[in-house]
Protein backbone atom coordinates (compact mmCIF):
# COMPACT_ATOMS: atom_id res chain seq x y z
CA UNK A 1 0.00 0.00 0.00
CA UNK A 2 1.64 3.20 -1.03
CA UNK A 3 1.95 5.87 1.95
CA UNK A 4 0.07 8.95 1.69
CA UNK A 5 1.10 12.40 3.12
CA UNK A 6 -0.35 16.08 3.76
CA UNK A 7 0.78 19.24 2.97
CA UNK A 8 0.00 22.65 2.08
CA UNK A 9 -2.31 23.45 -0.89
CA UNK A 10 -0.86 26.82 -0.79
CA UNK A 11 2.76 26.86 1.25
CA UNK A 12 3.11 29.93 3.56
CA UNK A 13 6.80 29.26 2.85
CA UNK A 14 7.17 30.20 -0.56
CA UNK A 15 7.87 26.66 -2.17
CA UNK A 16 11.48 27.24 0.06
CA UNK A 17 11.37 23.84 1.66
CA UNK A 18 10.57 24.99 5.14
CA UNK A 19 7.23 23.89 5.15
CA UNK A 20 7.15 20.51 7.32
CA UNK A 21 6.05 18.31 5.01
CA UNK A 22 9.17 18.80 2.84
CA UNK A 23 10.90 16.94 5.73
CA UNK A 24 8.76 13.91 5.39
CA UNK A 25 9.34 13.64 2.08
CA UNK A 26 12.96 13.60 2.33
CA UNK A 27 12.71 11.13 4.87
CA UNK A 28 10.50 9.07 2.48
CA UNK A 29 13.14 9.88 -0.04
CA UNK A 30 15.90 8.22 1.30
CA UNK A 31 13.96 5.20 2.23
CA UNK A 32 13.09 4.98 -1.59
CA UNK A 33 9.01 4.90 -0.35
CA UNK A 34 6.63 6.13 -3.00
CA UNK A 35 3.93 8.11 -1.12
CA UNK A 36 1.41 10.25 -2.23
CA UNK A 37 0.30 13.69 -1.02
CA UNK A 38 -3.16 15.25 -0.50
CA UNK A 39 -3.05 18.98 -0.59
CA UNK A 40 -5.28 20.93 1.50
CA UNK A 41 -6.48 24.37 2.06
CA UNK A 42 -6.06 26.27 5.30
CA UNK A 43 -10.22 25.65 5.14
CA UNK A 44 -9.29 22.12 4.81
CA UNK A 45 -7.36 21.82 8.14
CA UNK A 46 -9.82 22.97 10.15
CA UNK A 47 -12.65 20.38 8.73
CA UNK A 48 -13.31 17.27 10.48
CA UNK A 49 -11.64 14.99 7.96
CA UNK A 50 -8.53 16.35 8.61
CA UNK A 51 -8.94 16.91 12.39
CA UNK A 52 -9.53 12.98 13.06
CA UNK A 53 -6.32 13.08 11.51
CA UNK A 54 -4.20 15.93 13.43
CA UNK A 55 -5.85 16.87 16.03
CA UNK A 56 -4.29 20.40 15.47
CA UNK A 57 -5.31 21.01 12.35
CA UNK A 58 -1.67 20.71 10.74
CA UNK A 59 0.15 19.37 8.49
CA UNK A 60 1.76 16.59 7.76
CA UNK A 61 0.11 13.57 8.64
CA UNK A 62 0.59 10.35 7.19
CA UNK A 63 -1.59 7.89 6.12
CA UNK A 64 0.19 3.81 6.24
CA UNK A 65 -3.47 1.59 5.67
CA UNK A 66 -5.50 2.03 9.32
CA UNK A 67 -2.39 4.26 11.23
CA UNK A 68 -2.85 7.75 10.87
CA UNK A 69 0.15 9.38 12.45
CA UNK A 70 0.98 13.58 13.02
CA UNK A 71 3.88 15.22 14.34
CA UNK A 72 7.11 15.29 11.79
CA UNK A 73 9.26 13.60 14.53
CA UNK A 74 6.67 10.93 14.82
CA UNK A 75 6.67 9.77 11.09
CA UNK A 76 9.74 9.95 10.97
CA UNK A 77 10.59 7.79 13.63
CA UNK A 78 8.13 5.53 12.44
CA UNK A 79 9.38 5.11 8.80
CA UNK A 80 13.33 4.47 9.94
CA UNK A 81 12.44 2.09 12.51
CA UNK A 82 10.65 -0.08 9.51
CA UNK A 83 12.90 1.23 6.41
CA UNK A 84 16.34 0.85 5.85
CA UNK A 85 18.43 4.28 4.94
CA UNK A 86 17.24 6.28 7.95
CA UNK A 87 18.82 4.77 11.19
CA UNK A 88 22.21 2.93 11.89
CA UNK A 89 21.94 -1.06 12.09
CA UNK A 90 23.99 -0.99 15.64
CA UNK A 91 22.30 -0.64 18.20
CA UNK A 92 24.26 1.86 19.95
CA UNK A 93 24.50 4.17 17.13
CA UNK A 94 20.83 3.99 16.82
CA UNK A 95 19.62 5.20 19.76
CA UNK A 96 22.32 8.20 19.47
CA UNK A 97 20.67 8.83 16.19
CA UNK A 98 17.34 8.82 17.98
CA UNK A 99 18.80 11.51 20.44
CA UNK A 100 19.57 13.39 17.49
CA UNK A 101 16.18 13.82 16.23
CA UNK A 102 14.69 14.78 19.41
CA UNK A 103 17.97 17.28 20.21
CA UNK A 104 16.66 18.88 16.64
CA UNK A 105 12.90 19.26 17.35
CA UNK A 106 13.29 19.89 21.38
CA UNK A 107 16.49 21.21 21.57
CA UNK A 108 17.76 23.12 18.84
CA UNK A 109 14.55 24.50 17.28
CA UNK A 110 12.29 26.01 19.82
CA UNK A 111 15.48 29.23 20.35
CA UNK A 112 14.88 29.17 16.07
CA UNK A 113 10.95 29.42 16.25
CA UNK A 114 11.25 32.10 19.28
CA UNK A 115 13.47 34.00 16.89
CA UNK A 116 11.17 34.11 13.41
CA UNK A 117 8.00 34.99 16.36
CA UNK A 118 10.08 37.89 17.49
CA UNK A 119 10.65 39.18 14.34
CA UNK A 120 7.25 38.11 12.47
CA UNK A 121 4.96 38.55 14.88
CA UNK A 122 5.92 40.86 17.66
CA UNK A 123 7.47 43.33 15.63
CA UNK A 124 5.45 46.02 17.02
CA UNK A 125 5.50 45.00 20.85
CA UNK A 126 6.55 47.51 23.03
CA UNK A 127 9.29 44.73 24.66
CA UNK A 128 10.83 44.08 21.42
CA UNK A 129 13.78 45.79 22.06
CA UNK A 130 14.39 44.78 25.41
CA UNK A 131 13.25 40.80 24.00
CA UNK A 132 15.08 40.38 20.87
CA UNK A 133 19.22 40.72 22.16
CA UNK A 134 17.88 37.68 24.88
CA UNK A 135 16.71 35.74 22.15
CA UNK A 136 19.67 35.82 19.85
CA UNK A 137 22.35 35.27 22.50
CA UNK A 138 20.03 32.15 23.84
CA UNK A 139 20.30 31.06 20.04
CA UNK A 140 24.09 31.83 19.90
CA UNK A 141 24.77 29.71 23.23
CA UNK A 142 23.02 26.62 21.43
CA UNK A 143 24.42 27.22 17.73
CA UNK A 144 28.21 27.37 19.57
CA UNK A 145 27.56 24.57 21.35
CA UNK A 146 26.11 22.27 17.98
CA UNK A 147 29.14 23.82 16.15
CA UNK A 148 31.05 22.20 19.02
CA UNK A 149 30.19 18.73 18.90
CA UNK A 150 29.98 18.51 14.77
CA UNK A 151 33.29 19.82 14.84
CA UNK A 152 35.15 19.47 11.44
CA UNK A 153 32.79 15.24 11.10
CA UNK A 154 30.44 15.54 8.11
CA UNK A 155 27.27 14.56 10.47
CA UNK A 156 26.72 14.56 13.82
CA UNK A 157 27.21 10.79 14.68
CA UNK A 158 28.90 8.83 11.51
CA UNK A 159 26.98 8.16 8.75
CA UNK A 160 24.48 10.84 7.73
CA UNK A 161 20.53 9.01 9.55
CA UNK A 162 17.29 10.63 10.83
CA UNK A 163 18.90 12.79 13.27
CA UNK A 164 21.26 14.83 10.59
CA UNK A 165 17.77 15.27 8.45
CA UNK A 166 15.75 16.60 11.21
CA UNK A 167 18.68 18.82 12.13
CA UNK A 168 19.48 20.10 8.98
CA UNK A 169 15.83 20.54 8.22
CA UNK A 170 15.78 22.93 11.80
CA UNK A 171 18.86 24.48 10.71
CA UNK A 172 17.78 26.09 7.29
CA UNK A 173 15.20 27.91 9.05
CA UNK A 174 17.93 30.46 10.40
CA UNK A 175 19.07 31.10 6.41
CA UNK A 176 17.10 34.33 6.13
CA UNK A 177 18.43 35.40 9.72
CA UNK A 178 22.29 35.43 8.25
CA UNK A 179 22.97 33.30 11.83
CA UNK A 180 23.69 30.56 10.07
CA UNK A 181 27.05 32.11 8.42
CA UNK A 182 28.35 32.53 12.10
CA UNK A 183 29.01 29.42 12.16
CA UNK A 184 30.68 28.07 9.20
CA UNK A 185 30.83 24.40 10.30
CA UNK A 186 27.26 24.37 10.60
CA UNK A 187 26.43 26.55 7.42
CA UNK A 188 28.67 23.30 5.38
CA UNK A 189 26.70 20.81 7.51
CA UNK A 190 23.34 22.08 6.35
CA UNK A 191 24.60 22.56 2.86
CA UNK A 192 25.79 19.23 2.72
CA UNK A 193 21.85 18.00 3.36
CA UNK A 194 20.76 20.01 0.83
CA UNK A 195 22.83 18.04 -1.67
CA UNK A 196 21.92 15.17 -1.15
CA UNK A 197 20.17 13.67 -4.81
CA UNK A 198 16.66 12.85 -1.81
CA UNK A 199 16.88 16.22 -0.41
CA UNK A 200 16.80 17.77 -3.84
CA UNK A 201 13.88 15.28 -4.68
CA UNK A 202 11.87 16.42 -1.42
CA UNK A 203 12.52 19.86 -1.90
CA UNK A 204 11.64 19.90 -5.60
CA UNK A 205 7.91 18.09 -4.81
CA UNK A 206 7.86 20.42 -2.08
CA UNK A 207 8.24 23.38 -5.03
CA UNK A 208 6.08 21.99 -7.79
CA UNK A 209 3.23 21.80 -5.48
CA UNK A 210 3.39 25.34 -4.68
CA UNK A 211 4.31 26.41 -7.75
CA UNK A 212 0.44 24.60 -8.82
CA UNK A 213 -1.04 26.48 -6.36
CA UNK A 214 0.15 29.56 -7.26
CA UNK A 215 -1.26 28.70 -10.95
CA UNK A 216 -4.52 28.12 -9.82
Amino acid sequence: MILTITAFEHSPDGGRGLARDTRVRWALEEAGLPYRVRLLSFDALKQPAHLALHPFGQIPTLEDGDLALFETGAIILYLAERHAGLLPDDAHARARAISWMFAALNTVEPPILDLAIARLQEGDAPWRQQRMPLVIERLRTRLAQLAARLGAADWLDGAFSAGDLLMVSVLLRLRPSGLLDEYPALAAYVARGEARPAYQRAFAAQLAAFQAGQAE
